[in-house]
């Protein structure tokens, strides 16, 4: 396996964000004599960040890029604190988002928040008092525990949710509902209900109250999914414009790309289906690449290496960057994910074709929720509608 591409357009070398690249207009890059390990704030600025994954950072470099001149202030009043867990894929991908986002001007804050039983309290600990001055707080993912217990403890105006792919679907339809969040793979049998979920339902609710526009506190949605805002809520277009400015053109291969999914470490989806799934769409499409989930387990990968005959690679970046960086298929194909959203949008203007392939019924595990296969279907569904993208068969019975 591949840690990752490293060809490409003209913002990368040797794998790695050239430092000359053209940087975008309003997002002033700091000294590269930074450390990449120098904590920044928190509380050097007006507006405070939690990212728990590549993807949310990359969406906040997003957001400020779209808010410059809109109040937004510039990176120097940006803070982001990295909540990192301990996945050694994700890791990585977080420290390379860190470098991109303090080469930007942004300040970052690195805090290993489930290292240790006491890890969360000295976390939480440490980040009340700027979250007590700060006027904005941005997150990326409501869902996560983390951070509604960290909603509970600021009183910030403002609240802005960049996107997290397609939990922000179901966290934008659940609010609308007065509805409890509850991630959608975990609605079905044994996702909710028991001791810790009781224990922690006052928190749950008081962050959704935080997260429901009121009486002097607004809140935005900043997404690239087709999503409708409650009435109160300002929703904003993501179109992936830091990225388009700040890498590629990428150059394209002849071939076809794959991308992967982690439907099956979630329980959604049964493995040898998938795998059966993967090897046809490889065989039909002429695919030799398959770019990996940062959470698809590395016997699944193997596996899917030797019966698939696939060159399996663990992106160091979000796919949206390594696609616009290149080399990337003429052709891509995936499954229900984020990436038939916003692969589109980061990939505009080349010749890229992104295909959808759904998920047959038939995959599911007797555990799945029953929502995920009504789920799974809007995924692809609206991608096609908004995006015009192309079907891939369903294939591997």
């Amino acid at each position: 396996m591949t840690a990752g591409p490293t060809g490409g357009g003209s913002g990368a070398r040797d794998g790695r964000p050239d430092p000359a690249a053209e940087r975008p207009r309003g997002l002033r890059r700091r000294s590269a004599r930074r450390a990449a390990t120098e904590p920044a704030g928190p509380g050097s600025g007006d507006t405070l960040a939690f990212v728990e994954s590549p993807v949310q950072l990359l969406n906040v470099l997003e957001w400020l890029y779209a808010h410059i001149g809109r109040g937004a202030g510039g990176p120097a009043e940006v803070t982001v604190v990295v909540l990192s867990n301990n996945d050694p894929m994700t890791r990585g991908q977080l420290r390379r988002m860190a470098e991109l986002a303090r080469e930007e001007g942004v300040g970052v804050r690195w805090e290993d928040a489930r290292g240790g039983a006491s890890a969360p309290l000295r976390t939480v600990g440490s980040l009340s008092g700027a979250l007590r001055r700060a006027r904005r707080v941005v997150i990326g993912d409501p869902f996560s525990r983390y951070v509604q217990l960290l909603l509970t403890l600021t009183r910030a105006p403002e609240i802005v949710v960049v996107d997290d792919g397609t939990a922000t679907m179901e966290f934008v339809a659940q609010l609308a509902r007065g509805e409890r969040l509850v991630r959608w793979h975990r609605s079905g049998r044994g996702g909710i209900g028991g001791a810790r979920d009781a224990v922690y339902a006052p928190v749950s609710a008081a962050a959704r109250r935080r997260l429901t526009p009121g009486a002097g506190r607004s809140v935005e949605v900043f997404s690239s999914m087709p999503v409708e805002a409650p009435d109160g809520m300002t929703l904003r277009a993501n179109d992936f414009a830091w990225t388009r400015r700040r890498f590629g053109p990428p150059a394209l291969t002849r071939g076809a790309d794959l991308v992967g999914t982690n439907l099956a470490e979630t329980g959604v989806v049964d493995t040898e289906h998938y795998i059966r799934a993967v090897t046809a769409l490889a065989r039909e499409h002429g695919a030799t690449r398959y770019f990996a989930h940062r959470r698809e387990s590395t016997e699944k990968l193997h596996r899917l290496a030797e019966e698939a005959g696939l060159e399996i690679v663990r992106p160091e970046l979000p796919l949206e960057l390594i696609a616009r960086r290149g080399p990337i298929g003429r052709s891509v194909v995936s499954f229900p994910s984020t990436v038939l959203h916003t692969l589109p949008l980061a990939l505009a203007g080349t010749e890229v074709q992104v295909s959808a392939c759904d998920i047959d019924p038939a995959w599911l595990t007797e555990g799945a929720s029953p929502r995920a296969e009504g789920f799974l279907a809007v995924v692809t569904g609206t991608a096609r509608d908004v995006h015009r993208l192309r079907s891939a068969p369903s294939t591997g019975r």
